[in-house]
Protein backbone atom coordinates (compact mmCIF):
# COMPACT_ATOMS: atom_id res chain seq x y z
CA UNK A 1 0.00 0.00 0.00
CA UNK A 2 1.13 3.43 -0.81
CA UNK A 3 1.71 5.83 1.93
CA UNK A 4 0.49 9.56 0.67
CA UNK A 5 2.75 12.60 0.91
CA UNK A 6 1.26 14.76 3.12
CA UNK A 7 4.34 16.35 4.09
CA UNK A 8 3.07 20.25 2.90
CA UNK A 9 -0.48 19.35 4.92
CA UNK A 10 2.01 18.56 8.08
CA UNK A 11 4.05 21.84 7.53
CA UNK A 12 0.86 23.94 6.68
CA UNK A 13 0.35 27.38 9.12
CA UNK A 14 -2.55 27.00 11.43
CA UNK A 15 -4.97 29.87 10.49
CA UNK A 16 -7.17 31.82 13.06
CA UNK A 17 -10.23 30.28 14.15
CA UNK A 18 -13.22 30.55 11.15
CA UNK A 19 -16.27 29.48 13.17
CA UNK A 20 -18.75 31.60 15.24
CA UNK A 21 -19.13 31.48 18.70
CA UNK A 22 -23.15 30.71 18.88
CA UNK A 23 -23.52 28.24 21.63
CA UNK A 24 -24.43 29.35 24.93
CA UNK A 25 -25.09 27.81 28.35
CA UNK A 26 -28.69 26.62 27.18
CA UNK A 27 -27.96 25.26 24.02
CA UNK A 28 -24.45 24.08 25.52
CA UNK A 29 -26.20 21.77 28.30
CA UNK A 30 -28.84 20.99 25.79
CA UNK A 31 -25.86 19.41 23.23
CA UNK A 32 -24.51 17.58 26.35
CA UNK A 33 -27.58 16.10 27.39
CA UNK A 34 -29.47 15.32 24.18
CA UNK A 35 -26.54 13.16 23.29
CA UNK A 36 -25.68 11.07 26.75
CA UNK A 37 -29.89 10.91 26.97
CA UNK A 38 -30.22 9.54 23.36
CA UNK A 39 -30.70 6.10 23.15
CA UNK A 40 -28.67 4.48 25.59
CA UNK A 41 -30.56 3.97 29.19
CA UNK A 42 -33.69 2.86 26.49
CA UNK A 43 -31.28 -0.06 24.79
CA UNK A 44 -28.78 -0.99 27.15
CA UNK A 45 -30.67 -1.78 30.41
CA UNK A 46 -31.02 -5.29 29.15
CA UNK A 47 -27.59 -5.64 28.48
CA UNK A 48 -27.19 -4.07 32.11
CA UNK A 49 -28.62 -6.70 33.78
CA UNK A 50 -27.40 -9.08 31.71
CA UNK A 51 -23.87 -8.18 33.09
CA UNK A 52 -24.45 -9.35 36.12
CA UNK A 53 -28.04 -11.52 36.09
CA UNK A 54 -30.16 -9.25 38.18
CA UNK A 55 -30.40 -5.68 39.93
CA UNK A 56 -27.23 -5.45 41.87
CA UNK A 57 -26.06 -4.65 38.04
CA UNK A 58 -27.11 -1.46 38.91
CA UNK A 59 -23.76 -0.64 40.96
CA UNK A 60 -21.99 -0.23 37.68
CA UNK A 61 -24.37 2.67 36.93
CA UNK A 62 -22.31 3.72 40.38
CA UNK A 63 -19.03 3.18 39.66
CA UNK A 64 -20.11 4.67 36.11
CA UNK A 65 -21.10 7.67 37.55
CA UNK A 66 -18.06 8.34 40.20
CA UNK A 67 -15.27 7.56 37.16
CA UNK A 68 -17.36 10.39 34.84
CA UNK A 69 -17.88 12.79 37.29
CA UNK A 70 -14.18 12.58 37.88
CA UNK A 71 -13.32 12.69 34.34
CA UNK A 72 -15.90 15.63 33.78
CA UNK A 73 -13.41 17.54 36.16
CA UNK A 74 -10.66 16.82 33.79
CA UNK A 75 -12.75 18.05 30.65
CA UNK A 76 -13.34 21.17 32.35
CA UNK A 77 -10.13 22.19 33.38
CA UNK A 78 -8.78 21.36 30.04
CA UNK A 79 -11.66 22.61 27.87
CA UNK A 80 -12.01 26.03 30.04
CA UNK A 81 -8.03 26.75 29.86
CA UNK A 82 -7.61 25.49 26.14
CA UNK A 83 -11.25 25.88 24.65
CA UNK A 84 -10.66 24.95 20.63
CA UNK A 85 -12.42 22.88 17.97
CA UNK A 86 -10.82 19.20 18.36
CA UNK A 87 -11.52 18.85 22.08
CA UNK A 88 -8.69 16.01 22.83
CA UNK A 89 -6.82 16.24 19.85
CA UNK A 90 -5.96 19.85 21.04
CA UNK A 91 -5.66 18.97 24.67
CA UNK A 92 -3.20 15.88 24.19
CA UNK A 93 -1.19 17.93 21.39
CA UNK A 94 -0.71 20.68 23.78
CA UNK A 95 0.09 18.30 26.84
CA UNK A 96 2.70 16.33 25.74
CA UNK A 97 4.41 18.86 23.51
CA UNK A 98 3.44 20.24 19.68
CA UNK A 99 6.37 18.81 17.67
CA UNK A 100 7.02 15.48 19.86
CA UNK A 101 5.16 13.32 21.54
CA UNK A 102 2.21 15.95 21.74
CA UNK A 103 2.04 15.11 17.93
CA UNK A 104 2.00 11.33 18.38
CA UNK A 105 -0.59 11.33 20.69
CA UNK A 106 -2.28 13.62 18.88
CA UNK A 107 -2.28 11.46 15.65
CA UNK A 108 -2.97 8.44 17.94
CA UNK A 109 -6.12 10.16 18.96
CA UNK A 110 -7.27 10.88 15.38
CA UNK A 111 -6.51 7.72 14.45
CA UNK A 112 -8.33 5.57 17.27
CA UNK A 113 -11.16 8.32 16.84
CA UNK A 114 -11.94 7.57 13.38
CA UNK A 115 -13.16 4.23 14.52
CA UNK A 116 -15.07 4.65 17.78
CA UNK A 117 -16.61 8.06 16.70
CA UNK A 118 -18.57 6.63 13.88
CA UNK A 119 -19.14 3.28 16.44
CA UNK A 120 -20.72 5.41 18.96
CA UNK A 121 -22.98 7.49 16.33
CA UNK A 122 -23.78 3.84 15.02
CA UNK A 123 -24.76 2.86 18.40
CA UNK A 124 -27.74 5.22 18.24
CA UNK A 125 -28.56 4.27 14.62
CA UNK A 126 -28.62 0.37 16.02
CA UNK A 127 -30.79 1.60 18.75
CA UNK A 128 -33.33 3.50 16.76
CA UNK A 129 -33.72 0.45 14.26
CA UNK A 130 -34.29 -2.21 17.07
CA UNK A 131 -36.89 0.47 18.29
CA UNK A 132 -38.84 1.04 15.55
CA UNK A 133 -38.76 -3.04 15.13
CA UNK A 134 -41.76 -2.61 17.82
CA UNK A 135 -43.87 -0.64 15.25
CA UNK A 136 -42.73 -2.72 11.96
CA UNK A 137 -42.96 -6.17 13.24
CA UNK A 138 -42.05 -7.88 9.83
CA UNK A 139 -38.72 -5.65 10.19
CA UNK A 140 -36.19 -8.46 8.58
CA UNK A 141 -32.28 -7.57 8.70
CA UNK A 142 -32.04 -6.11 5.53
CA UNK A 143 -34.93 -3.83 6.16
CA UNK A 144 -32.66 -2.60 9.60
CA UNK A 145 -29.56 -2.24 7.38
CA UNK A 146 -31.68 0.23 5.03
CA UNK A 147 -33.32 1.90 7.95
CA UNK A 148 -29.92 2.75 9.58
CA UNK A 149 -28.60 3.93 5.95
CA UNK A 150 -31.54 6.53 5.72
CA UNK A 151 -31.29 8.08 9.42
CA UNK A 152 -27.70 8.13 8.68
CA UNK A 153 -28.36 10.18 5.92
CA UNK A 154 -31.06 12.20 7.31
CA UNK A 155 -28.49 13.14 9.98
CA UNK A 156 -26.03 14.32 7.96
CA UNK A 157 -28.45 16.11 5.63
CA UNK A 158 -29.58 18.35 8.42
CA UNK A 159 -25.92 19.17 10.11
CA UNK A 160 -25.14 20.18 6.11
CA UNK A 161 -25.89 24.02 7.47
CA UNK A 162 -24.93 26.59 10.03
CA UNK A 163 -24.22 26.52 13.06
CA UNK A 164 -26.53 28.96 14.41
CA UNK A 165 -29.63 27.26 12.99
CA UNK A 166 -27.81 23.73 14.47
CA UNK A 167 -27.88 25.52 18.23
CA UNK A 168 -32.02 25.75 17.46
CA UNK A 169 -32.56 22.51 16.76
CA UNK A 170 -30.23 21.51 19.26
CA UNK A 171 -32.35 22.64 21.80
CA UNK A 172 -35.91 21.45 20.27
CA UNK A 173 -34.40 17.59 19.96
CA UNK A 174 -33.29 18.22 23.74
CA UNK A 175 -36.88 19.39 24.95
CA UNK A 176 -38.31 16.52 23.16
CA UNK A 177 -35.90 14.07 25.09
CA UNK A 178 -37.06 15.61 28.43
CA UNK A 179 -40.13 15.07 27.65
CA UNK A 180 -39.86 11.41 26.50
CA UNK A 181 -37.24 10.62 29.86
CA UNK A 182 -40.00 12.29 32.36
CA UNK A 183 -42.90 10.50 30.64
CA UNK A 184 -41.52 7.29 31.41
CA UNK A 185 -40.27 8.26 34.95
CA UNK A 186 -43.04 9.37 35.71
CA UNK A 187 -45.28 6.19 34.48
CA UNK A 188 -42.89 4.47 36.44
CA UNK A 189 -43.17 5.75 39.75
CA UNK A 190 -46.54 5.88 39.87
CA UNK A 191 -46.85 2.06 39.03
CA UNK A 192 -43.15 1.03 40.59
CA UNK A 193 -42.85 -2.17 42.21
CA UNK A 194 -40.24 -2.16 44.77
CA UNK A 195 -40.74 -6.41 45.18
CA UNK A 196 -39.58 -6.36 41.41
CA UNK A 197 -37.39 -4.07 41.42
CA UNK A 198 -35.09 -5.55 43.92
CA UNK A 199 -35.52 -8.84 43.31
CA UNK A 200 -32.33 -9.99 43.62
CA UNK A 201 -31.43 -13.68 42.55
CA UNK A 202 -29.36 -16.03 44.95
CA UNK A 203 -25.97 -14.95 45.38
CA UNK A 204 -26.21 -11.72 44.17
CA UNK A 205 -23.20 -9.92 46.12
CA UNK A 206 -20.93 -13.02 46.27
CA UNK A 207 -17.96 -11.04 45.98
CA UNK A 208 -16.03 -13.21 43.50
CA UNK A 209 -13.78 -12.55 40.09
CA UNK A 210 -16.38 -13.48 38.03
CA UNK A 211 -18.90 -10.48 40.27
CA UNK A 212 -15.69 -8.16 39.83
CA UNK A 213 -15.69 -9.33 36.22
CA UNK A 214 -19.46 -8.70 35.61
CA UNK A 215 -19.44 -5.25 37.51
CA UNK A 216 -16.48 -3.94 35.06
CA UNK A 217 -18.93 -4.95 32.18
CA UNK A 218 -21.91 -3.13 34.08
CA UNK A 219 -19.60 0.15 34.35
CA UNK A 220 -19.12 -0.50 30.67
CA UNK A 221 -22.28 -0.15 29.50
CA UNK A 222 -23.08 2.61 32.24
CA UNK A 223 -20.36 4.94 31.01
CA UNK A 224 -21.39 4.29 27.89
CA UNK A 225 -24.61 5.77 28.13
CA UNK A 226 -23.15 8.67 30.20
CA UNK A 227 -20.49 9.61 27.36
CA UNK A 228 -21.37 12.45 25.89
CA UNK A 229 -20.94 14.82 29.10
CA UNK A 230 -17.87 16.16 27.55
CA UNK A 231 -19.54 17.15 24.08
CA UNK A 232 -19.19 20.94 24.13
CA UNK A 233 -15.66 20.07 24.03
CA UNK A 234 -15.19 19.44 20.61
CA UNK A 235 -16.70 22.81 19.51
CA UNK A 236 -15.03 25.23 22.14
CA UNK A 237 -14.62 27.31 18.60
CA UNK A 238 -18.35 27.56 18.72
CA UNK A 239 -18.99 28.02 22.21
CA UNK A 240 -19.88 31.66 23.93
CA UNK A 241 -17.25 32.48 27.15
CA UNK A 242 -15.83 29.28 26.80
CA UNK A 243 -14.31 29.57 30.27
CA UNK A 244 -17.53 29.41 32.21
CA UNK A 245 -19.64 27.81 29.69
CA UNK A 246 -17.52 24.74 29.62
CA UNK A 247 -17.40 23.36 32.78
CA UNK A 248 -20.64 24.38 34.21
CA UNK A 249 -22.62 22.70 31.04
CA UNK A 250 -20.43 19.78 31.81
CA UNK A 251 -21.14 19.51 35.50
CA UNK A 252 -25.11 20.32 35.15
CA UNK A 253 -25.99 17.98 32.52
CA UNK A 254 -23.40 15.37 34.54
CA UNK A 255 -25.97 15.66 37.42
CA UNK A 256 -29.36 15.80 35.69
CA UNK A 257 -28.65 12.90 33.31
CA UNK A 258 -27.80 11.14 36.35
CA UNK A 259 -30.75 11.79 38.34
CA UNK A 260 -32.89 11.09 35.27
CA UNK A 261 -30.74 7.64 34.52
CA UNK A 262 -31.71 6.49 38.25
CA UNK A 263 -35.12 7.20 37.45
CA UNK A 264 -35.62 5.42 34.30
CA UNK A 265 -33.94 2.20 35.25
CA UNK A 266 -35.59 1.86 38.28
CA UNK A 267 -39.21 3.06 36.55
CA UNK A 268 -38.20 0.38 33.92
CA UNK A 269 -37.28 -2.57 36.75
CA UNK A 270 -39.96 -1.42 39.01
CA UNK A 271 -42.96 -2.57 36.44
CA UNK A 272 -41.11 -5.22 33.74
CA UNK A 273 -39.57 -8.15 35.79
CA UNK A 274 -35.75 -8.48 34.86
CA UNK A 275 -35.73 -12.09 34.10
CA UNK A 276 -38.41 -10.88 31.26
CA UNK A 277 -35.45 -9.71 29.73
CA UNK A 278 -32.30 -10.99 30.79
CA UNK A 279 -29.92 -12.28 29.27
CA UNK A 280 -30.63 -10.09 26.37
CA UNK A 281 -29.27 -12.09 23.80
CA UNK A 282 -32.60 -14.50 24.13
CA UNK A 283 -35.27 -12.50 24.24
CA UNK A 284 -36.18 -10.11 21.56
CA UNK A 285 -38.06 -7.74 24.38
CA UNK A 286 -35.12 -6.59 24.97
CA UNK A 287 -34.53 -4.74 22.00
CA UNK A 288 -37.10 -2.24 23.26
CA UNK A 289 -38.03 -2.49 26.56
CA UNK A 290 -39.39 0.82 27.12
CA UNK A 291 -42.00 0.25 24.82
CA UNK A 292 -43.11 -3.25 26.57
CA UNK A 293 -42.89 -1.19 29.91
CA UNK A 294 -45.59 1.61 28.02
CA UNK A 295 -47.62 -1.71 26.71
CA UNK A 296 -47.92 -3.21 30.35
CA UNK A 297 -49.42 0.04 31.78
CA UNK A 298 -51.00 1.79 28.93
CA UNK A 299 -51.91 -0.52 26.07
CA UNK A 300 -50.20 -1.13 22.75
CA UNK A 301 -51.48 2.29 21.58
CA UNK A 302 -49.70 4.70 24.17
CA UNK A 303 -46.68 2.03 23.69
CA UNK A 304 -46.83 2.96 19.92
CA UNK A 305 -46.48 6.92 20.89
CA UNK A 306 -43.81 6.56 22.93
CA UNK A 307 -41.61 4.43 20.28
CA UNK A 308 -41.91 7.10 18.41
CA UNK A 309 -40.60 9.40 20.95
CA UNK A 310 -37.43 7.20 22.24
CA UNK A 311 -36.92 6.94 18.37
CA UNK A 312 -36.94 11.05 18.34
CA UNK A 313 -34.61 11.20 21.32
CA UNK A 314 -32.27 8.20 19.96
CA UNK A 315 -31.95 10.68 16.57
CA UNK A 316 -31.26 13.68 18.79
CA UNK A 317 -28.17 11.68 20.23
CA UNK A 318 -26.80 11.33 17.35
CA UNK A 319 -27.43 14.81 15.71
CA UNK A 320 -25.26 16.12 18.65
CA UNK A 321 -22.56 13.56 18.10
CA UNK A 322 -22.21 13.90 14.67
CA UNK A 323 -22.14 17.65 15.06
CA UNK A 324 -19.41 17.46 17.67
CA UNK A 325 -16.94 14.97 16.32
CA UNK A 326 -17.14 16.33 12.49
CA UNK A 327 -14.78 19.10 14.39
CA UNK A 328 -11.79 16.68 15.42
CA UNK A 329 -10.57 15.81 11.88
CA UNK A 330 -11.15 19.51 10.89
CA UNK A 331 -9.14 21.02 14.07
CA UNK A 332 -6.26 18.51 13.16
CA UNK A 333 -6.04 18.87 9.63
CA UNK A 334 -6.01 22.60 10.26
CA UNK A 335 -3.42 22.23 13.00
CA UNK A 336 -1.17 19.72 9.82
CA UNK A 337 -2.16 16.44 11.87
CA UNK A 338 -4.30 15.19 9.09
CA UNK A 339 -5.34 15.46 5.73
CA UNK A 340 -5.61 18.93 4.78
CA UNK A 341 -8.65 18.29 3.37
CA UNK A 342 -10.76 17.57 6.17
CA UNK A 343 -9.92 21.01 6.81
CA UNK A 344 -11.87 22.82 4.26
CA UNK A 345 -14.88 24.95 5.59
CA UNK A 346 -18.18 25.64 3.10
CA UNK A 347 -17.62 28.08 0.91
CA UNK A 348 -20.68 30.36 2.28
CA UNK A 349 -22.53 28.16 5.12
CA UNK A 350 -19.04 28.10 7.31
CA UNK A 351 -18.96 24.26 8.36
CA UNK A 352 -16.53 21.53 7.85
CA UNK A 353 -18.27 19.51 5.80
CA UNK A 354 -15.67 17.53 4.40
CA UNK A 355 -15.22 16.15 7.88
CA UNK A 356 -18.86 15.97 8.23
CA UNK A 357 -19.89 13.67 5.40
CA UNK A 358 -16.55 11.07 5.69
CA UNK A 359 -17.82 10.35 9.76
CA UNK A 360 -21.59 10.46 8.44
CA UNK A 361 -20.84 7.98 5.93
CA UNK A 362 -18.63 5.52 8.44
CA UNK A 363 -20.91 5.98 11.20
CA UNK A 364 -23.72 4.24 8.48
CA UNK A 365 -21.05 1.23 7.88
CA UNK A 366 -20.58 0.86 11.46
CA UNK A 367 -24.55 0.80 12.06
CA UNK A 368 -24.96 -2.71 10.21
CA UNK A 369 -22.55 -4.85 13.39
CA UNK A 370 -24.53 -5.78 16.55
CA UNK A 371 -24.83 -3.46 19.59
CA UNK A 372 -22.62 -5.39 22.01
CA UNK A 373 -19.69 -5.31 19.63
CA UNK A 374 -20.05 -1.25 18.98
CA UNK A 375 -19.88 -0.75 22.58
CA UNK A 376 -17.35 -2.67 23.97
CA UNK A 377 -14.93 -1.89 20.79
CA UNK A 378 -15.84 1.74 21.47
CA UNK A 379 -15.09 2.20 24.92
CA UNK A 380 -11.68 0.00 25.18
CA UNK A 381 -10.63 2.07 21.93
CA UNK A 382 -10.68 4.99 23.35
CA UNK A 383 -9.70 4.33 26.99
CA UNK A 384 -5.68 4.15 26.31
CA UNK A 385 -4.98 7.41 24.39
CA UNK A 386 -8.21 9.43 25.34
CA UNK A 387 -9.38 8.82 28.67
CA UNK A 388 -6.14 8.32 30.06
CA UNK A 389 -4.41 10.11 28.28
CA UNK A 390 -5.93 13.55 29.26
CA UNK A 391 -5.54 12.45 32.70
CA UNK A 392 -1.51 12.66 32.08
CA UNK A 393 -2.39 15.31 29.97
CA UNK A 394 -3.69 16.84 33.00
CA UNK A 395 -0.91 16.22 35.15
CA UNK A 396 1.75 17.32 33.05
CA UNK A 397 0.24 21.03 32.14
CA UNK A 398 -0.03 21.61 35.97
CA UNK A 399 3.91 21.19 35.80
CA UNK A 400 5.36 22.58 33.18
CA UNK A 401 2.66 25.28 32.59
CA UNK A 402 1.80 26.20 36.24
CA UNK A 403 0.60 29.80 34.85
CA UNK A 404 -1.58 28.91 31.95
CA UNK A 405 -4.51 31.01 32.65
CA UNK A 406 -7.27 28.32 34.07
CA UNK A 407 -10.94 29.51 34.34
CA UNK A 408 -11.80 26.66 36.16
CA UNK A 409 -9.62 24.63 38.30
CA UNK A 410 -10.25 21.16 39.09
CA UNK A 411 -11.67 20.65 42.31
CA UNK A 412 -9.24 18.84 45.25
CA UNK A 413 -6.72 18.21 42.82
CA UNK A 414 -5.15 15.71 42.32
CA UNK A 415 -8.11 13.67 43.84
CA UNK A 416 -10.34 13.16 41.00
CA UNK A 417 -7.85 12.67 38.30
CA UNK A 418 -6.58 9.81 40.34
CA UNK A 419 -9.65 8.22 40.91
CA UNK A 420 -10.88 9.08 36.84
CA UNK A 421 -7.32 6.90 35.76
CA UNK A 422 -8.08 4.58 38.25
CA UNK A 423 -11.51 3.94 36.82
CA UNK A 424 -10.44 3.60 33.31
CA UNK A 425 -8.11 0.93 34.08
CA UNK A 426 -10.56 -1.38 36.12
CA UNK A 427 -12.80 -0.90 33.03
CA UNK A 428 -10.38 -1.46 30.75
CA UNK A 429 -8.91 -4.96 32.35
CA UNK A 430 -11.95 -6.34 33.03
CA UNK A 431 -12.86 -6.38 29.05
CA UNK A 432 -12.84 -9.51 27.21
CA UNK A 433 -9.69 -10.52 26.07
CA UNK A 434 -10.35 -10.32 22.60
CA UNK A 435 -11.72 -7.10 23.15
CA UNK A 436 -8.91 -5.37 24.74
CA UNK A 437 -6.25 -7.10 22.08
CA UNK A 438 -8.18 -5.70 19.87
CA UNK A 439 -7.50 -1.99 21.36
CA UNK A 440 -4.16 -2.51 21.76
CA UNK A 441 -3.73 -3.43 18.06
CA UNK A 442 -5.60 -0.70 16.91
CA UNK A 443 -2.79 1.44 19.03
CA UNK A 444 0.05 -0.46 17.93
CA UNK A 445 -1.21 -0.21 14.10
CA UNK A 446 -1.84 3.82 14.52
CA UNK A 447 2.22 4.11 15.88
CA UNK A 448 3.12 2.14 12.97
CA UNK A 449 1.21 4.53 10.77
CA UNK A 450 2.74 7.69 12.61
CA UNK A 451 6.07 6.34 12.10
CA UNK A 452 5.59 5.55 8.29
CA UNK A 453 4.10 9.19 7.58
CA UNK A 454 6.76 10.51 10.07
CA UNK A 455 9.48 9.44 7.88
CA UNK A 456 7.85 10.79 4.86
CA UNK A 457 7.37 13.92 6.46
CA UNK A 458 10.50 14.84 7.86
CA UNK A 459 9.11 14.91 10.87
CA UNK A 460 10.16 13.63 14.91
CA UNK A 461 11.04 11.45 15.41
CA UNK A 462 13.20 11.51 12.25
CA UNK A 463 14.00 15.02 11.67
CA UNK A 464 15.07 16.11 15.71
CA UNK A 465 16.99 18.49 14.77
CA UNK A 466 13.42 20.55 13.36
CA UNK A 467 11.90 19.58 16.97
CA UNK A 468 14.45 20.47 18.99
CA UNK A 469 14.50 23.83 17.03
CA UNK A 470 10.60 24.12 17.36
CA UNK A 471 10.34 23.54 20.72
Amino acid sequence: MTTPDISADARAPVPEPRLHRRFNLLSATALNMTNMMGAGPFITIPLLMSALGGPQAMLGWIVALVIVICDGMVWSELGAAMPGSGGSFHYLREAFGRERFGRLMGFLFVWQFVLSGPLEIASGYIGFAQYASFIWTGLTRPGIIALVIFVGLVNIILLYRRIQSIAKITVSLWIGTLITVLAVIFAGATHFNPGLAFDFPPGAFNFSIGFFLGLGAASRIGIYDYLGYYDVCYIGDEVENPGRVIPRSILISTIAVAIIYIGINFSIIGVVPWREFVPADKFPASNFIVSVFMQKLYGNTVATIFTLLVLWTAFGSVFALLLGYSRIPFAAAESGYFFRIFGRLHPTKDFPYISLVVLGVLSIIAGFFSLGTVIDAMIVTRILVQFMGQVVGLVLLRRRAPDMPRPYRMWLYPVPAVIALLGWIFVFATTQVDVILFGIGVLVLGCLVFLIWSRRSQRWPFAIEEARAAA
